[in-house]
């Protein structure tokens, strides 16, 4: 019977693990035993030209001057277009529209209503859930802000009268004149501050802001216009948010407001630029988001026409 210690080398050698078996490999050179009365042990001596190296490996080093060789370039992987014309389901999808009104969103295309649906929709939300019927209905529109060259539209404030107003309350307007007869006019027509240079330290102090086209010569126009207008404005550089009515206006005030906020949005729009309204969504105070087809709403221009 032999005894042969496993592994065992300089760096990592352990005395405890000795395997003793028949058929066991040949003796390992420097093995020495000893005969114990409780039994055999072995205990390896390792010559010094039978000393065992691990080998590690080395970096390559560059030679003095020699560049590294250029990575290849990345190969970007085109986004895979899926054409749906003629299928029997969208890609991805269960089917093209649920067969009854209960039903996961995800596993099927989202639907664009038209303006008009959507409002009808709001209503009969609100009279399955006994929400307040006054409540407040809001527009949400994403524009597409890019031109050519990597410039953008900058955003913009816009103030207007809506056929329907749903406010109460009226704004304090604030007029710089140094004619006497046009402050005079101002006040009459409810300007709560008139007057001229004195006032610019009040405008400073409190940041009284200075509205797009608040400069001019018709003072009652203006004055209407600030004191009992709808103002909105582009937010996080591409989102107008704004409200439209309320839900207990009629379906056609609803819309007619609606078409005057989105018309005055596409103004900004240049003349040689595409839609500038990406996404619309329609939503009251506490129902569900409904997106819908802004064109169904603004009235055919001559370029319309003419991209058709």
């Amino acid at each position: 019977m032999s005894c042969y210690p496993l592994n065992l080398n300089k760096h990592d050698l352990d005395l405890t693990q000795v395997h003793c078996d028949s058929h066991c490999l040949p003796p390992v050179v420097g093995c020495q035993r000893q005969l114990r009365s409780g039994g055999v042990s072995s205990f390896p001596t390792f010559p010094s030209n039978n000393v065992h190296v691990r080998a590690f490996a080395a970096v390559k080093t560059l030679k003095k001057g020699k560049k590294a060789e250029a990575a290849a370039p990345e190969v970007k992987k085109e986004k895979r277009v899926v054409n749906d014309t003629n299928r029997h389901k969208p890609f991805g999808k269960t089917a093209w529209a649920p067969v009854d009104d209960v039903y996961v969103l995800r596993h099927y295309p989202r639907t664009i209503y038209s303006a008009v649906d959507a409002v009808e929709l709001l209503k009969s939300f609100q009279g399955l859930d006994f929400t307040p019927h006054d409540q407040p209905v809001y527009v949400d529109l994403k524009l597409d802000m890019k031109l050519e060259k990597k410039k953008k539209i900058d955003p913009f404030v816009g103030t207007l009268h809506l056929p329907h107003p749903f406010k109460t309350d009226v704004n304090k307007v604030l007029v710089f004149t140094e004619d006497a007869n046009q402050a005079r006019v101002a006040h009459e027509c409810g300007a709560a501050f008139v007057g001229g240079t004195e006032l610019i330290q009040q405008v400073t102090a409190f940041f009284i802001p200075l509205l797009q086209g608040s400069i001019g010569i018709n003072i009652p126009k203006m004055l209407s216009l600030f004191r009992t207008g709808h103002e909105y404005g582009v937010e996080s550089e591409c989102y107008v948010r704004t409200q439209v009515a309320t839900l207990d206006f009629p379906t056609q005030h609803i819309l007619a407001n609606l078409e005057i906020i989105l018309t005055d949005v596409r103004s900004h729009r240049p003349a040689d630029m595409g839609p500038l309204i990406e996404r619309a969504i329609l939503s009251s105070r506490t129902s569900e988001a409904l997106w819908f087809n802004s064109e169904s709403v603004l009235p055919q221009t001559a370029e319309d026409n003419q991209q058709q």
